[in-house]
């Protein structure tokens, strides 16, 4: 008689909501403003409208800097508005030109 209980196998966790948008707002520790893109037609007219939601979002690191495409993926409420987290960086956005003057001292 063999006594061994064997446990099952660990469940893998799947990233079912998520989303990939651009970020409009980094002010804040932790936090950012995230906002999606999204089309649909409009069911009298057959118009296209584009239109965008914009989520707040948990970043632990402080990774995400304004302009860059993240992903983002549905978590537990962490405050009264944030139910997002910070997945990854898909693409950085470009590094912003210092103005150089061009004066000549007198």
């Amino acid at each position: 008689m063999n006594t061994t209980i064997e446990k099952p196998a660990a469940k893998v966790r799947r990233l079912t909501g998520t989303l990939i948008g651009t970020v409009v707002s980094d002010k804040r520790d932790k936090t950012c403003a995230v906002a999606v893109e999204y089309v649909y037609v409009h069911p009298k007219y057959g118009k296209s409208i584009r239109r965008a939601t914009k989520y707040q979002v948990h970043d632990e690191a402080n990774a995400a800097k304004l302009g860059d495409r993240v992903e983002i993926a549905q978590c537990r409420p962490i405050s009264k508005t944030k139910t997002w987290r910070l997945v990854k960086v898909v693409v950085a956005a470009p590094t912003p030109i210092t103005p150089v003057s061009t004066e000549v001292p007198a």
